[in-house]
């Protein structure tokens, strides 16, 4: 700042400006520069000025931050790629800002959180959750949403039923308890509305599954099967193979902690129909579940009365204990198939495969009347495989 103040006090007398300039190391375009503005703005014109535009062709106007701001207080859960995708079905593609605007706009308004990144050491931390669906109805996913206590002291847990390739929820029903026909009568309405899905994930909880039965068939899994409807399950301990519910979960949680109607089933409803119906998914090409989601073409036909087996050898009932009667013989076999019919195959070495619909649970053992329960996940080819030999 010294020698651009001593430069200008000697261009004011000099006699030779460009020998000046050379003195001092300059052009004599910076040399002219400085000393206009030396005659225009005294000794301050010799600062540093900022070289940023004072404007911009692509500016957002004011009208367009506000609509912005307004967008993301009222999905403050929502990330810039849905907002502008929700901006642009209103306002039209062609007046609508660039995604890198509207995060702009975020960050200086402070409404963007830095989100944590999950680092992956190497393949042995990769998940193998099972298939991924290709088409509606293909999966469907399950799970209750934890409990609470409402503003009455009632204890109340939400089921929520989604489909896995449209992300749209099917149901989220307030659920007093977690038995088993509250459950099924869920899934009645789910099939009468909706048709039949190929499978249906869960946990390995109740009233999905049952830890101590064969196969893990508890009664609601049981009825699943005599509809053939395909069994997956995620590993014991393991909630991130079933990682897209759960996120769902976590969004709803979110979501519904400002609402003033709080955990009820009004509430509940309202952001279902938010979810399936406006909020736009990156992984459906900004569509919302609802555009992409279509009916089962497989029709609910009631829950049957019993199972036929085709091609079976034999046919044996299970009675009310779980049993199957072989020579005036109990032999047990799961209480979850208690009243339904069984399938029996002679093998080559003596045995009897046994099969619930299309499962086969085990082998009978006639010279022991004993059950031997089949491997678990050796009916990986049979639970996936339709139900051909099936007639309900």
């Amino acid at each position: 700042m010294d020698q651009k103040t001593e430069f200008v006090l000697k261009a004011l007398n000099t006699d030779n400006f460009r020998r000046l300039c050379r003195d001092y190391g300059i052009s004599a375009k910076t040399g002219y520069k400085w000393k206009e503005r030396f005659m225009a703005q005294g000794l301050g014109g010799l600062n540093e000025e900022s070289r940023r535009p004072q404007s911009s062709p692509e500016a957002l106007s004011e009208e367009e931050t506000c609509a912005i701001i307004r967008l993301k207080a009222r999905h403050p859960h929502w990330g810039p790629a849905k907002l502008r995708e929700i901006y642009a079905r209103n306002h039209g593609a062609e007046a609508t800002a660039s995604l890198s605007s509207f995060k702009r706009v975020l960050e200086r308004a402070g409404m963007v959180a830095k989100r944590a990144v999950r680092v992956v050491r190497g393949p042995g931390e990769r998940l193998n959750s099972g298939r991924r669906a290709q088409a509606p109805n293909e999966v469907w996913s399950v799970d209750f949403k934890g409990w609470w206590h409402d503003a009455h002291n009632k204890r109340c847990e939400p089921l929520t039923v989604r489909d896995e390739h449209s992300r749209y929820i099917l149901e989220i029903q307030r659920m007093d308890s977690a038995a088993t026909e509250p459950v099924w009568a869920c899934f009645e309405r789910l099939f009468e509305r909706h048709g039949l899905p190929q499978a249906i994930r869960s946990d390995n909880g109740s009233p999905f599954a049952s830890v101590r039965g064969v196969l893990g068939l508890s009664k609601l899994s049981a009825r699943w099967t005599a509809l053939g409807i395909g069994l997956e399950r995620s590993r014991p301990g393991c909630p991130q193979d079933n990682g897209a519910h759960e996120r769902m979960h976590r969004d709803m949680s979110l979501e519904l902690q400002r609402s003033p109607q709080g955990w009820s089933q009004a509430a509940l409803e309202t952001w279902k129909e938010e979810f399936n119906h406006q909020r736009p998914h990156q992984a459906l090409g900004m569509k919302t579940p609802s555009e992409i989601y279509t009916q089962s073409a497989r029709r609910y036909p009631g829950l049957p009365e019993d199972l036929e087996y085709a091609g079976m050898a034999q046919t044996r009932r299970i009675n009310t204990g779980g049993c199957l009667v072989w020579n005036r013989r109990d032999i047990f076999v799961s209480t979850a198939i208690a009243h339904w019919s069984v399938g029996l195959q002679p093998t080559a070495h003596g045995l009897w495969d046994l099969y619930f619909a299309n499962l086969l649970l085990g082998q009978i053992e006639p010279s022991t009347f004993s059950f031997i329960r089949a491997a678990s996940g050796s009916n990986e080819a049979e639970n996936r495989a339709s139900s051909a030999n099936l007639n309900p």
